[in-house]
């Protein structure tokens, strides 16, 4: 037994120096977590040691007392950094916690001791900026943060450029309490936001107003669908050379109780910022399947439904998965069916979108681009992707017949898509003179206002009947075919297709 012991003993000199390593790392992560700790109940952030919002809330009630003292204002300023998620993609988060430190210290270092500079979460900050005596004093302050950081960040070795967007309120004018004042400089920031990054905007009422609308329609929304106020209209798209309506486009409609007919382009942002537009474009998609299915089984001869994907739709769900269900629930053959896209949402990541639309093309889906000549992606997706059609934005064709550039841009997307053997759609056509001269330039189809504005399902129906009446009726084989490079094209089936 003593043998044993000392043999043990023996090993302990080099056990102690495996040891040694661990034991101190244990040592530096506990000691690690308590200053964080520490920080944390001190009012002060982990990462930067800058006041949290907690402490910035008692900055702020002290500095509203000695306001009403003294007769000055102050400003709450809500920041933003900019591009910090493509940072922390291509060099990981510790660099962008590094950016986050260094960009404090900066700040700290132009703010002065009057000014309180606080984190708030994330790339989030805020600034209390006490003793001023208005809002032209807030601006000088605002243009001083702007300057400070046109100077690039050395992190990882790499210059990184970054820029803030900023909202500002204004005490007592804005607000007479912290939380109304941070809100509504947060409702500024997101103003700033949507004009343009690295810019500034000050709290003004309208942005109230609109807020509390957007919340309003954004719940209403949500019971939308379960109550049945969302409806589809379909614009027919005709065959210029044959006025044949040979497909559809599937136009989302929101009829709402006491608002009456929402417009897409008030209630689709929302949509696409609260993630329900990935619901509401799988309700568009079975609908507009179910809508075909139903044409089918009445009689009616076939026609196509084009249904638009959000680039959320596209991206972050299985569309494969989600588009065979809605086939397959109408028992419905893939050519009945056109998903179209926007460049953005393609590009957006090639490599995956390359493979979902191969997929797709592959089952049969026809597939066009939305809005092209808008966007500001490569054009040699256009042989990379699997496509059946491009279609012109309206905005080009609007001033066809008037603005030589716009005229010049319609006919060179002709000319490439068919030299690429993709059809043409355009968009937007209101009048006769629009109508001639897309014949001439040999365009393939059309869709606006001087066929037909979107209608309900009903009127659809009896507009197509009224237009194929002198007409032979279109065969299933019509319908199913595509010009994808997937497909067995030939340049009989391209003629005889259009």
């Amino acid at each position: 037994m003593q043998g044993t012991f000392h043999y043990w003993l023996a090993y302990l000199p080099l056990l102690a120096i495996l040891a040694a390593p661990t034991a101190v790392a244990t040592w530096f992560a506990i000691q690690l977590h308590r200053e964080r700790v520490l920080r944390r109940r001190d009012g002060a952030d982990y990462l930067t040691g800058l006041p949290t919002r907690r402490a910035a809330a008692a900055v702020a009630a002290q500095a509203i007392v000695d306001a009403k003292h003294s007769g000055n204002e102050f400003a709450v300023i809500v920041l933003n950094v900019d591009r910090l998620k493509p940072l922390n993609d291509s060099l990981g988060h510790q660099a962008g916690d590094e950016l986050l430190l260094a960009l404090s210290q900066r700040l700290r270092g132009v703010l002065g001791y009057n000014n309180v500079l606080a984190r708030l979460a994330g790339d989030e900050f805020t600034i209390i900026a006490r003793e001023l005596k208005g809002p032209r004093e807030a601006e000088a302050l605002v243009n001083k943060i702007t300057e400070a950081v046109r100077e690039p960040f050395v992190i990882a070795s790499f210059d990184i450029h970054t820029s803030l967007t900023m909202g500002v309120s204004m005490y007592p004018l804005d607000g007479e309490t912290f939380d109304v004042l941070l809100r509504r400089a947060e409702m500024a920031l997101r103003s700033a936001k949507a004009s343009t990054r690295g810019s500034y905007r000050f709290y003004a009422l309208e942005m109230s107003n609109a807020a509390d609308e957007r919340v309003a329609l954004e719940n209403d929304l949500r019971r939308a669908i379960e109550l049945g106020q969302l409806e589809l209209h379909y614009q027919p798209k005709v065959d210029i050379g044959t006025n044949r309506i040979r497909s559809a486009e599937a136009l989302l409609r929101w009829r709402h109780p006491t608002r009456g007919l929402v417009p897409p382009n008030v209630f689709i942002p929302i949509a696409e910022d609260t993630g329900l537009i990935v619901q509401i474009g799988e309700w568009v998609l079975r609908t507009s399947c179910s809508q075909v299915r139903s044409w089918i089984d009445s009689g009616m001869s076939p026609v196509r439904v084009a249904v638009n994907l959000s680039a959320k739709q596209f991206r972050h769900v299985d569309l494969v998965a989600v588009v065979r269900s809605a086939l397959d629930e109408a028992q419905l053959q893939p050519g009945y069916l056109e998903l179209e896209l926007t460049e953005s949402a393609i590009m957006d990541d090639a490599e995956k979108s390359a493979s979902t639309l191969e997929f797709l093309s592959t089952m049969g889906v026809h597939i066009s681009i939305d809005d092209f000549g808008t966007g500001y992606s490569s054009l040699s997706y256009l042989r990379r992707f699997p496509l059946d059609k491009l279609k012109i934005d309206r905005s080009f064709v609007r001033d066809l017949m008037s603005n030589p550039d716009d005229a010049s841009i319609v006919k060179a997307i002709i000319s490439l898509a068919h030299n690429l053997r993709l059809r043409v759609v355009a968009e937007g056509v209101e009048t006769a003179e629009q109508l001639g001269y897309l014949r001439e330039l040999g365009c393939d189809q059309y869709q606006g206002f001087f066929c037909s504005p979107a209608v309900p399902a009903p009127a659809f129906e009896a507009l197509l009947l009224k237009m194929r009446a002198d007409l032979p009726e279109l065969t299933e084989e019509d319908m199913l075919r595509t010009q994808s490079r997937l497909s067995a094209f030939s340049p009989e089936s391209a003629s005889s297709d259009r």
